[in-house]
Order: structure tokens, then C-alpha cells, then sequence
């Protein structure tokens, strides 16, 4: 489905337009942030992508092809978050474009904790900065620091920028992330249920304050969480042990909770990713994944029936955003 409407007339005059006929393709993985403990601070790059494809014109147009996921609801217009960050991001490079060709082709569910909004504007951000002169290109920092300001906080779209456990953290209006290997043995399970949850409603749920001691628990399974993706993966169940938000988000995801509890009691480290809905398993090795897809496809068919889930047994992915610019 393709639809081709006017772009307004970009306002900064004197504007450089990026000539017409670049190409180039970007490939953003899925993300689960939190991972428990690790309130928007953790991130985990998953092998689950969607890729776009932006193509400068000069012909004042928008051509937008939107397959996958959203296909049906999302707008194929400037309102889109692509097109948005894009001009954005074209904007704060001292450019502008005179018509673009979008193909985006979505494979990351919306609205279930695996980090979409991310990955979009992660694309267009790698896209945008591609598309200039080289002189004019900026380095993954800069496109960390401005995604992070259009999603409010960096825990999705690091891992999504550098791949891996993205750990992140915010010094004033400065945005940081390091990023660690994460063990080989360790395997993410997502259970996506078939009902949405925005991040904020979910955040609307959380108390304006925790006690001293919940935060002092939190940090230490937060401390304990990276050892145990990074080197000791037998720590997992209880490095995920979270005191600060999933508590509070049950009752919005009721089928996800009572899933993560009875995961939880049969010795799988599960969690919500993100704000969820979905819920996540990080398993340790290939026998205790196949199991977290066989004790979910059980439990889910007894407790949940009235809900639809897809469940897939994923891998960590180390490169994040992967650009390649075509030539012509």
C-alpha cells in the first residue's frame, strides 16, 4: 500500500535540501528494557528487526510504503513518527529534504514493550545522518544523544543504536550508555500477548516515591543482574527480582503478571519487557529455553484463553542499527 501526498514547505530559509536520489536501508533491532531491576536504565538488543528505506526526491512529495506491523492503523503521512525524526534530524544537520520515499517494513509489535517507538526513530535518526554529506555526518553519540531526547529516557534506543546490554544513564540533558557482552549461554524467550499496554498509562500506574529500603533491595538485584548476564547466568532468577515498578503495572496486564508469577515459581528468571505487555524470560542455555516455551504454550492454554500469544525463543543481537547506504 503506498500513498503519495504534499509535503508543507519547509520554513528555514536558506536551508541546504539533501540532493535527490540517495538511498540507503537501516536495519534496528527489537529491545527489552528494564530487564527487571534495571528501571530505564537496562536494555537488551534482540534479533527481531525492522528496516527502513529512505530515498530523497525533489519533488515536494511523500511517498510512504508502510508492511508488517501497524500496516493497517499507522498514518503514511509527515504526522509519522519516521517522518517526524527524520526531518528532525535532517534539521539539526543544517539540512532539509525536498520529498522523501519511505519503505518501512515492520516486524516489531507495537504497543508490547519490545521497544517500537525506539526502533523508529532509531532508523530515522541512522537514516537521516547516512543521507548527508559525509563531512556532515555525525557519529552514533550524537544519534544516542538526540533519539533519546525525542523518547524522553535511553534505555531502548541505546541497545537498539549499539546492539548487546546497552547500561545507560543521564547526567542533566547529557544522555550515556555502555554497552557489555552479554554471556552465550544466555537465551531471551518473549511471550507477546495479543493486546496492547502504552508506556504511558503503564508509567501513570507508578508511585511518585519508593521507600529507602525497596531502592536499596532494587540496586542490588540490579547489581546482581549484570554479573549474571554478562558472566554467571545461574544468578538470573534472582538477579531479575524487581521493587520498584512491575508490582505496580499488574493489574493493566493481569494475564501478563499471573504469567511472569508462575513462570517465576517454576525457577524461570521472567520479567516484563519494557512497560509491557509482553512478557520476557532470560534463560540459561538451550534446554531451560525450551522449556520456558513449553511450560508458556501449557500455562497460557489453561489460564489465558481468551488471550492470544506468540511466543519466540530469540538471541541476543550484538550489532544494533546497521546502515547501508547505496550507490547509484
Amino acid at each position: 500500500m503506498e500513498t503519495t501526498l504534499t509535503i508543507p514547505a519547509e520554513s528555514a530559509a536558506g536551508t541546504p535540501a539533501v540532493p535527490a536520489g540517495q538511498l540507503v536501508t537501516v536495519r534496528v533491532p527489537a529491545t527489552s528494557a528494564n530487564l527487571g531491576p534495571g528501571y530505564d536504565s537496562l536494555g537488551l538488543a534482540l534479533t527481531l528487526f525492522d528496516t527502513l528505506t529512505v530515498e530523497t526526491l525533489d519533488s515536494g512529495e511523500l511517498e510512504f510504503e508502510l508492511s508488517g506491523e501497524g500496516a493497517e492503523s499507522l498514518p503514511r503521512d509527515a504526522s509519522h513518527l519516521v517522518v517526524k525524526a527524520i526531518t528532525e534530524a535532517l534539521h539539526r544537520l543544517g539540512f532539509r529534504h525536498a520529498g522523501l520515499r519511505i519503505t518501512a517494513d515492520n516486524i516489531n509489535p507495537h504497543g508490547r514493550g519490545l521497544g517500537s517507538s525506539a526502533c523508529a526513530v532509531v532508523a530515522a535518526v541512522t537514516a537521516a545522518n547516512a543521507l548527508v554529506p559525509a563531512g556532515s555526518r555525525q557519529d552514533r553519540d550524537w544519534v544516542l544523544q538526540l533519539t533519546s531526547e525525542m523518547e524522553g529516557h535511553p534505555d531502548n534506543v541505546a541497545p537498539a543504536i549499539f546492539g548487546g546490554l546497552a547500561l545507560s544513564w543521564q547526567d542533566s540533558d547529557r544522555y550515556s550508555s555502555t554497552c557489555a557482552a552479554v554471556a552465550s549461554a544466555v537465551i531471551p524467550v518473549v511471550a507477546v500477548p495479543d493486546f496492547e499496554l502504552s508506556t504511558e498509562a503503564a508509567r501513570a500506574l507508578l508511585p511518585a516515591s519508593v521507600g529507602h529500603h525497596a531502592a536499596a533491595m532494587n540496586s542490588g538485584r540490579a547489581a546482581l543482574l549484570i554479573h549474571a548476564l554478562t558472566q554467571k547466568p545461574e544468578f538470573l532468577l534472582a538477579g531479575t527480582e524487581d521493587y520498584l515498578h512491575q508490582s505496580y503495572r499488574a493489574e493493566a496486564m493481569r494475564p501478563s503478571a499471573d504469567l511472569i508469577a508462575a513462570l517465576r515459581r517454576a525457577g524461570f528468571a521472567a520479567v516484563v519487557s519494557g512497560a509491557g505487555p509482553t512478557v520476557l524470560v532470560l534463560a540459561n542455555g538451550e534446554d531451560q529455553a525450551a522449556a520456558a516455551v513449553e511450560f508458556i504454550g501449557a500455562f497460557t492454554a489453561g489460564n489465558t484463553p481468551d488471550v492470544g500469544w506468540r511466543v519466540m525463543k530469540l538471541a541476543v543481537d550484538v550489532e544494533g542499527a546497521k546502515v547501508e547506504v547505496h550507490r547509484r
